[in-house]
């Protein structure tokens, strides 16, 4: 039987994730799943797409507490704070060594820094104009309705696919460098517009492979930096995203068609 093997949730954008038994599914993906952002005094959204401005966020532990509403942060070494508070604010000032603020409001337009791999394939097809291990400022949408995704609402992994790109690296990969909401315990990942039950009242509706940028080569806790994973995905999971052109892709974004409560171990079937 196939199986929901994990739930990974990020309160805070570019936070570690908190690892769940249950959680429910809105139309907007996991409740309390990027709820929060980090804003530089430049305007621009925390990500880890620019790792050496917010790399560090990787080590900051978010727990979404539902009957609040809130979002507890914590910084190595710090006591625990409320996002949205002057004391979460200061905790991650200090542990980013400069002045952010965290929040819950989007500004009218979300902008990011962007670091462009230079590994040969990282780049895909609609940003050939970028330079290869250089940085651009771009738009980013997603923010309108409370929620700060980079695309779609829910972004999963199956365990058939980490275990294959293990044998293609030639050492296993943790899926956390992957920043998925759901790991399904599935051979392979399915494809676009098939549509998966989860539980009894979950449908999910697959809708594009997820492009790949730095962020699963950089150190994600205890998993150490391994810049050969992205010769690894350029070399075996560049591919035709439908509507956009070739990239290096891992993983796969769904929309929600059902809502409703999962559980790790809740049956997966394909409709």
């Amino acid at each position: 039987m196939n199986t929901l093997a994990e739930i990974r949730r990020h309160p805070l954008k570019s936070a570690a994730a908190e690892h769940l038994t249950e959680t429910a599914i809105g139309e907007r993906g996991l409740d309390g799943d990027r709820i929060w952002a980090c804003f530089d005094a430049d305007g621009t959204i925390g990500t880890g797409k620019q790792p050496r401005l917010w790399g560090a966020l990787l080590d900051v532990a978010a727990e979404y507490l539902a009957a609040r509403d809130e979002v507890r942060l914590t910084v190595p070494g710090a006591a625990p704070v409320t996002a949205g508070t002057p004391e979460a604010d200061a905790a991650l000032s200090d542990w980013l060594a400069r002045p952010v603020r965290v929040t819950r409001t989007a500004p009218q337009e979300v902008k990011r820094h962007h670091w462009w791999p230079d590994e040969p394939g990282m780049i895909p097809e609609w940003a050939a104009d970028v330079e290869p291990g250089g940085e651009t400022v771009q738009r980013v949408g997603g923010a309108a309705d409370g929620r700060f995704f980079d695309f779609g609402p829910l972004h999963l992994v199956t365990t058939g696919a980490v275990a294959q790109l293990g044998d293609e690296h030639g050492s296993a990969v943790d899926p956390t460098r992957f920043r998925p909401n759901l790991i399904l315990d599935l051979p392979a990942d399915p494809q676009a517009g098939q549509r998966i039950a989860i539980g009894d009242d979950v449908l999910l509706e697959v809708t594009l492979p997820t492009p790949r940028c730095i962020i699963p080569s950089i150190a994600h806790g205890p998993a150490p930096a391994d810049k050969g994973l992205l010769k690894t995905l350029a070399a075996h999971h560049r591919i035709e995203v439908p509507g956009f052109g070739r990239a290096t892709c891992f993983g796969f974004y769904a929309d929600v068609l059902s809502t409703g409560d999962v559980r790790v171990g809740d049956e997966i079937r394909f409709l």
